[in-house]
């Protein structure tokens, strides 16, 4: 531990390169995912007073919390833990009751939403985002997906909703409308997990997840005791991006806690979003597109009260949309919305909206979107950015608004398809590409939520 503290300390360059003091507490309950990456802004100092709180201590998430609160009473340490890959939890990470099977009641719900702000989204152990069998409507969700347990013996892989952070956003409308506290109101981020020591998150500069799959020669032989799981299964993916002030621990951490943080699947797209009640029109297209939306509304992973004295005209909020192409990488292709919410009768909804796409496209009568199209070179794993934009911008107003409701707004931003590392591996093997195994892929970026609440702010 003293030579993590010294490391990080070492190398912590504020304005530059920061680095932060943590640990990863792997409680893996019946083969069920539960892991928590935990961090900290302070220094040396206080990270010297403790030792870091394991899974060989308690598999159970509530006694990490209470000894993370129990060490900052005694010492000053703040913490944020973080859950990482939910989509393999067995239905564990995101459920409406605890591990003991309790319903989760306003204490748990209260103590989660202060430790866990942010959840990972994607990461080298497939995506997070949703499953088909949870979102059928949605063509996208189909994206890396990684069906497979952390333990050897086999067990068919099975999606639920406490799997999934889109799935989890809602079941967290239904507690706080039970308790009156949302311990799944959290931001998101991408990571990569690699066991490698290298942060790889492009299709072109892929690693894999462990040393045996970092070359294209070994990724055909089965990972963590599943034959069926390759190197080809993992997914170069992800990265954390965070709207801070400033490059320090006090900044980024702040970040953090208010959520305005998003992930990516490991392209550097730039993404922002605002929401408000009195945007002018034009805010979108604005150089000042960022002071109008702190100024008017609320950022991505902030909270949007309701306001009675609006008009009808202005009775539905408004969302202001900036998307930027990574500098070196592929065109955007769209911009979708993802809202969910509750209704009267306690049933849960998602939709999404196309919000801003490039070319001439058109939306049809059931609001899907033309596909972008495909310049990829499969006998050479080329594309080429002769479709798409470099960037994409928006301002819209909820068409389906009930100013009674609880909602969530989230974007994503797709790029055009590119090239899949399996394939890349391919060309480097002289092979075919590995069955099973998509040779294109649309990389994405996923903002943290905005949450609407109905009645004025407290």
């Amino acid at each position: 531990w003293q030579a993590i503290i010294e490391a990080a300390e070492q190398h912590n360059e504020p304005g530059r390169f920061t680095t932060f003091i943590g640990w990863e507490w792997s409680s893996v309950p019946v083969g069920a995912n539960l892991h928590r990456v935990v961090f900290t802004p302070d220094n040396a100092s206080i990270a010297s007073q403790f030792l870091p709180y394991g899974s060989d201590q308690s598999q159970y998430p509530q006694d990490l919390w209470d000894w993370l609160n129990q060490t900052s009473a005694s010492t000053g340490a703040r913490f944020i833990a973080i859950p990482h890959n939910a989509n393999l939890s067995k239905g564990y990470m995101f459920a409406d009751t605890d591990l003991k099977g309790r319903p989760i009641d306003a204490r748990y719900a209260r103590i989660r939403a202060q430790l866990e702000p942010v959840a990972e989204i994607t990461q080298t152990k497939g995506d997070s985002e949703t499953h088909p069998t949870l979102s059928p409507g949605d063509e996208f969700a189909d994206f890396e997906l990684y069906p497979f347990y952390l333990q050897g013996n086999p067990e068919p892989y099975k999606a639920t909703a406490a799997d999934y952070l889109r799935s989890a956003l809602k079941t967290g409308l239904h507690i706080a409308a039970r308790t009156g506290v949302n311990p799944y109101e959290f931001g998101v981020i991408g990571s990569t997990d690699s066991h490698t020591g290298l942060s790889s998150a492009e299709e072109t500069n892929f690693w894999g997840k462990v040393a045996v799959d970092s070359i294209p020669e070994n990724k055909a032989e089965g990972l963590f005791g599943e034959a069926s799981a390759t190197g080809w299964s993992m997914s170069a993916s992800g990265l954390a991006a965070v709207w801070a002030e400033s490059n320090t621990r006090e900044a980024i951490y702040a970040a953090f806690m208010r959520r305005e943080v998003y992930g990516t699947t490991g392209p550097r797209i730039k993404v922002r979003v605002f929401a408000g009640w009195d945007f002018p029109a034009s805010a979108h297209q604005s150089v000042d597109f960022a002071s109008i939306g702190y100024a008017q509304g609320v950022p991505m992973g902030g909270k949007l009260y309701g306001r009675a004295d609006l008009s009808v005209a202005k009775a539905a909020p408004q969302f202001i949309v900036q998307a930027l192409k990574d500098p070196v990488g592929a065109n955007l292709d769209r911009v979708q919305m993802i809202k969910g919410w509750v209704d009267k009768a306690g049933v849960s909804h998602e939709k999404i909206y196309p919000l801003a796409w490039s070319g001439d496209r058109r939306v049809d009568a059931q609001g899907k979107l033309e596909a972008v199209g495909n310049t990829v070179d499969l006998s050479r794993a080329s594309y080429k950015n002769t479709i798409g934009s470099s960037s994409l911008s928006a301002y819209w107003i909820d068409p389906d608004f009930d100013p009674g409701q609880a909602a969530f707004y989230y974007l994503r931003v797709l790029e055009i398809p590119t090239p899949r590392h399996s394939l890349l591996d391919s060309i480097a093997l002289k092979q075919s590409p590995p069955e099973g195994y998509p040779a294109t892929i649309q990389e994405r970026a996923y903002t943290s939520s905005i949450w609407y609440q109905p009645g004025s702010a407290p």
